[in-house]
């Protein structure tokens, strides 16, 4: 196992539901460490960046919209395994698939308001910090 940064945003309805201290230590809890974190509001430039991979989809609109529709708390974690780890506490993308004590199955409301994003392999990880992060935003432990 590598030691790993990965990127991971508490959306809208987790901010506005007050879970962000919730969701973050648990991420503490089993031992990462954050390295990066910021309350902000996404820009439509910045949003359909972060969702390039979805343009042209028929949810690509709706998930824009949505991530811009209130504040976020975009994070980076350091640990051991820390992508698969992460994903796995996070849950499947609908709550209601998702395994009982994982994140989204805990807080998620449906597939579209799932509480928190979480990137799926170390390029996308390097990918979303580059687009959320600078350099000098990133703590070195």
């Amino acid at each position: 196992m590598a030691r790993e940064r990965t990127f991971l945003m508490i959306k809208p309805e987790g901010v506005e539901r007050g879970l962000v201290g919730e969701i973050i230590s648990r991420f503490e809890r089993q031992g990462f460490k954050i390295v990066a974190l910021k309350l902000t509001r996404l820009s439509r430039e910045l949003a359909e960046r972060h969702y390039a991979e979805h343009r042209g989809k028929d949810f690509f609109e709706p998930l824009v919209s949505y991530i811009t529709s209130g504040p976020v708390v975009p994070f980076v974690i350091e640990g051991e395994d820390a992508i698969r780890v992460a994903r796995e506490m996070v849950g499947a993308t609908d709550p209601k698939k998702a395994a009982p004590g994982t994140i989204r199955a805990d807080f998620g409301i449906d597939v579209q308001r799932n509480v928190i994003h979480a990137a799926d392999s170390p390029e996308t990880a390097r990918r979303e910090i580059a687009i959320h992060f600078s350099e000098d935003e990133l703590i070195e432990w």
